[in-house]
């Protein structure tokens, strides 16, 4: 692919990836085939600021864990509310690298397509 598009996704997205991976991420991208672009472009990330913001305010229901794709954990946050909020208190610092970690999976798997 070409390194002003690779430029200009990383720059668009880098704040929804981790940021130790943006250099392996990079290469990647510039070794991509040019055909699968479209499948690139469709991917929808997810904001960790969004994503934490909702942590704050619906934690307690497991709201974020449910956008994020961890539905196991969504579950169990919602039957316990929360861990009795000691759960939603640890999630308002994890919860960004988990967005960020969940993001780096669907980039994967786009880039494995």
């Amino acid at each position: 692919m070409d390194a002003q598009k690779v430029d200009l996704f990383l720059l668009t997205n880098s704040s929804k990836l981790p940021s130790s991976h943006i250099p392996i991420i990079r290469d990647r991208l510039l070794d991509m085939d040019e055909s699968k672009l479209i499948y690139l472009q469709t991917c929808d990330f997810k904001d960790p600021t969004v994503i934490l913001i909702i942590s704050v305010f619906l934690g307690s229901l497991g709201i974020d864990r449910f956008l994020i794709g961890d539905v196991a954990l969504g579950i169990g946050k919602l039957v316990t509310l929360g861990g009795c909020g000691i759960w939603s208190i640890i999630d308002w610092f994890l919860i960004m690298d988990a967005t960020k970690k969940k993001n780096l999976e669907q980039l994967q798997n786009v880039l494995m397509f």
